[in-house]
């Protein structure tokens, strides 16, 4: 770059630029991190964030993929939508608490203590993916308990579920021109006015103010949310079909997650200017818990292969207790639907991706016998026939 072209992004806002690939954007490309404004109550109006709603995109996108594959997992879609959606609640409360914890100083009082409205005003920025993860597995781990979800499988969903979610949700930083890393001279570099600002005092902490010459040679920045992004895509893609034909263990999918997950974040999270650290250290908190993370994924892995080796496996859609769990299921969704006909009745489907057979005219006979019985008597309720299935014929 040229000290006039350092000038020039310098005088220009919400603008980012790519000097070396004059192809791309050579103008620059104008972004603004507002998607769109409503109007509101007295004159006043509520801003809508690209962030927040590529956030919420990434959530909707993964919970729609969950649903088609809660049954290949041999789980029960009620009672998994539950962990799921608590899930979603505590990885937002998770987010917000890691970051405050770490950047504390920035959420004190002029007194002293704690600015509660501060920590709660979470549209001002201010959320970490790690602390997303912890808060969406303590969550969704308590529901899951509580309805009696088998943890393994969820979790090897809740592991596909969260790459789609990170994937989408890191393009969230791209429009609030954060999450970049340290200069670079690849094609691929970005910088605007706000990269130059963040990436010189970076490097000159003591410097007042900028100077161009300093400025041009180290003023393009390390996209490192896209590198994130392409990650957790290229990580989706192999556990997906990973999952569908390779899958070893209930669990395997979700200690694979953690492990690459892990791995890609502690070197992009090297070249990054704005990590979190530990108070009073040169360390960062995501470096040290993504590699924390790739160890405890390596050593379970192993432990968990050769386990299997030596004592064989069974995947929990094979236990009566999931069959049970799904029967039950495809039992209410029946009767909705000879309630309501026009209902869509979902298919049976545990492992095998085979077509549901047509029920013959005995079956069908059958079924209308124990939907009489069963109308004259008094139905158990769904938590008294879990209990049941868990103290009965659960592996």
């Amino acid at each position: 770059m040229t000290v006039d072209f350092v000038r020039e992004i310098l005088d220009t806002e919400n603008v980012i630029y790519f000097p070396f690939c004059d192809w791309l954007f050579p103008n620059g490309l104008k972004i603004n991190n507002v998607m769109f404004t409503i109007p509101w109550f007295n004159d006043t109006s509520i801003d809508i964030y690209w962030y927040g709603f590529l956030i919420a995109f990434g959530m909707l996108l993964a919970v729609i993929y969950a649903s088609t594959r809660m049954r290949k997992f041999g789980l029960d879609p009620d009672r998994t939508m539950d962990v799921i959606l608590s899930g979603l609640v505590g990885g937002i409360i998770g987010a917000r608490a890691y970051y405050v914890i770490f950047k504390l100083d920035l959420y004190m009082s002029d007194e002293g203590g704690l600015d509660i409205g501060k920590v709660l005003s979470v549209r001002d920025g201010g959320l970490a993916v790690y602390g997303g993860v912890i808060g969406a597995l303590i969550f969704g781990g308590i529901v899951a308990m509580i309805r009696k979800v088998r943890l393994t499988p969820m979790l090897d969903l809740a592991g596909l579920g969260l790459l789609i979610g990170q994937c989408i949700g890191r393009w969230g930083n791209f429009f609030n021109q954060e999450a970049y890393g340290s200069s670079t001279t690849l094609p691929w570099g970005m910088t605007s006015s706000k990269i130059i600002n963040g990436l010189y005092f970076f490097y000159n902490p003591d410097d007042v103010s900028i100077v161009t010459n300093r400025a041009k040679d180290i003023g393009v920045a390390h996209p490192c949310f896209l590198y994130e992004s392409l990650w957790c895509l290229l990580g989706f893609l192999i556990l997906h079909f990973y999952s569908k034909k390779f899958r070893k263990f209930d669990g395997e999918i979700f200690l694979m997650y953690i492990g690459w997950y892990g791995a890609g974040r502690f070197w992009i999270e090297a070249l990054r200017t704005d990590s979190l650290y530990i108070p009073n250290t040169p360390f960062k908190v995501s470096q040290l818990v993504a590699g924390t993370c790739v160890l405890f994924s390596v050593i379970l892995l192993i432990f968990n292969y050769v386990s299997i080796k030596k004592n064989g496996r069974q995947f929990y859609y094979e236990t009566e207790e999931s069959k049970e769990l799904l029967r039950l299921h495809d039992e209410k969704s029946k009767k909705s639907r000879r309630q309501n006909p026009d209902a869509e009745l979902d298919t049976h489907i545990l492992a095998d991706e085979q077509e549901t057979e047509e029920p013959s005219e005995e079956t069908e006979e059958t079924v209308e016998e124990s939907a009489a019985d069963e109308e004259s008597a008094q139905p158990a309720s769904d938590e008294e026939t879990a209990e049941e299935v868990n103290n009965g014929d659960a592996d």
